[in-house]
């Protein structure tokens, strides 16, 4: 099952009327694409297939299209965000300090993968590259914390104050 399969779309009316007011700001822009993107993610906090249909339908624009964007750049997600987004830093310092082992305590503690969001929504996790926090090497963010120079044995402690 892929990933996005797993995720049921909860749009509410009120939020594609938000989005139509988006693309209808953009309407004769050249390039909008990616701002639409921004914006949409905005207000539904990613970007699914139906989002990228309503975008398509409205904006005049071919869905392969948008949906090559949307996976070409990582700032889009297809899957939706916890509560908490957790990103374990996998840029070079980190990972010689060992950042993947303390990744892999964080997949077994909240039971989901790299890019998934926990079934309650509460977590989403990600791997990122250098966060420019190399002198705190092993390096992980939940939302906007930082903790560094972290061991395996910080990871339960970490997650506790957000469970």
């Amino acid at each position: 099952m892929s990933n996005q399969a797993k995720y049921v779309f909860k749009g509410t009316p009120e939020q594609e009327q938000e989005l139509l007011k988006v693309i209808d700001k953009y309407k004769n822009t050249e390039g909008a694409l990616i701002p639409i993107l921004h914006e949409a993610q905005e207000i539904y906090g990613y970007l699914p297939l139906e989002v990228q249909k309503i975008v398509s339908e409205n904006a005049n624009i071919p869905l392969a299209e948008i949906y090559g964007v949307v996976t070409f750049y990582a700032q889009f997600s297809l899957v939706p965000k916890g509560e908490y987004s957790i990103a374990v830093c996998l840029g070079t310092a980190c990972y010689v300090k060992g950042s993947g082992n303390i990744l892999e305590k964080i997949k077994e503690k909240l039971g989901i993968d790299v890019g998934e969001c926990s079934e309650d929504g509460k977590f989403s996790l990600d791997a990122t590259r250098c966060i420019g926090a190399c002198g705190l090497a092993p390096v992980m963010t939940v939302n906007d914390e930082v903790y560094g120079r972290l061991e395996v044995k910080d990871v339960d402690k970490i997650l506790e104050k957000y469970m």
